[in-house]
């Protein structure tokens, strides 16, 4: 039944598509010069631009639109964050230019308040996907996934993963998303995994983990998916292997040289940056040029319990506290930079405490 809606729904955008090809982008000038002169305009006018047409909508919600502004020289690298108020009832998202001023708050997510959700970033589009809902004095696992359109600030509904999921891994490799075990509907470990392709619309199963695994988190680096942290039913306490996924023959391989339970994590450039539960004083951080692990210190003093979330823009790491009450400052962390001068304060202040982030370039 899935597979004949997608299938309906394709048609319709493929009908829709053929219609508003026959009608100029602008009048006098071909479709190409007239997407680059869109290309140009300001990204926070873009959900304007969106208003004016049919066409235009269909233009600027389009992956070619990002590549055109690409090329242009006009992509925004701007910083997405979900915060939470000191409640614990209500979270929002915040968007940060690259300077990291505060430009506005999106529309509210759609569907139940969850936990145990993850987000990733594919052609410019903001992607909440599954996790943990309280219906009824229950909790329920999920498999709706929204996307949030960045440059028509507006949210939308995509196809349901194939299997309800929370607390599993998730990550965007050459275009694609993948989600890798987690919680499923009764509360079981899962070792199933999903891949879902922006061009048709569908998720479709790859091949299974070889061990359950939940708590855990994925990151995509030389074209494959690996998996990291977490616990697994077929180890003792919390797990160092890595489950590491080639698209190209389809079949999962592991290596022994992982972290365990991490509770924040970002890739920076080649690198990956982890903050494990055991040590909020400490960054782990993982070289995927020579797969290497280095760790970092953090310059913190007092209770290594206190709980922070990454971020990253203009190629810099950010530290945000994820405990509102623990009163710490954004610490901003350069890698480029020389030896005892890496570690700044940033002047970017949430209004909450930091759930998530991701930064987005369109």
């Amino acid at each position: 039944m899935e597979a004949v809606v997608s299938g309906k729904k394709r048609m319709v955008n493929l009908d829709l598509s053929s219609r508003l090809l026959s009608e100029p982008l602008i009048p006098g000038l071909s479709d190409d010069v007239a997407k680059l002169c869109l290309a140009l305009v300001p990204r926070s006018s873009l959900p304007s631009m969106g208003r004016v047409c049919k066409k235009w909508r269909y233009v600027v919600q389009s992956k070619e639109f990002i590549t055109v502004r690409r090329l242009a020289g006009m992509p925004e690298e701007w910083l997405y964050v979900l915060t939470m108020d000191a409640g614990g009832k209500e979270s929002h998202w915040e968007v940060m230019d690259c300077l990291g001023h505060k430009l506005s708050s999106l529309p509210p997510m759609p569907g139940p308040v969850k936990t145990g959700f993850k987000v990733v970033v594919v052609d410019g589009k903001l992607l909440v996907i599954a996790g943990c809902a309280m219906i009824s004095g229950s909790h329920v696992a999920s498999s709706d996934v929204y996307q949030f359109d960045t440059c028509l600030n507006s949210w939308s509904r995509l196809a349901d993963l194939k299997e309800a999921r929370y607390d599993f891994a998730c990550a965007e490799v050459n275009g694609l998303v993948y989600v890798v075990g987690g919680h499923g509907g009764d509360g079981e470990s899962l070792s199933s995994a999903e891949v879902y392709d922006p061009e048709t619309g569908v998720w479709t199963f790859i091949q299974s983990l070889r061990r359950p695994r939940w708590g855990c988190f994925a990151s995509g680096f030389n074209g494959k998916l690996y998996v990291m942290g977490g616990r697994s039913n077929f180890t003792i306490g919390n797990s160092k292997l890595v489950d590491v996924y080639n698209p190209q023959c389809g079949s999962w391989c592991g290596r022994k040289n992982g972290v365990t339970m991490v509770t924040a994590h970002v890739e920076v450039g080649k690198k990956l940056f982890c903050m494990e539960w055991k040590n909020q004083r400490k960054m782990s951080v993982f070289n995927a040029e020579d797969d290497t692990w280095e760790v970092v210190a953090l310059p913190l003093s007092g209770s290594s319990s206190a709980g922070f979330q990454f971020g990253k823009l203009n190629g810099k790491l950010l530290l945000f506290s994820s405990q509102e009450e623990t009163g710490h400052s954004t610490l901003l962390y350069d890698p480029e930079a020389a030896p005892g001068r890496q570690w700044k304060t940033s002047e970017i202040k949430l209004s909450g405490s930091c759930v998530c982030s991701v930064t987005i370039i369109a």
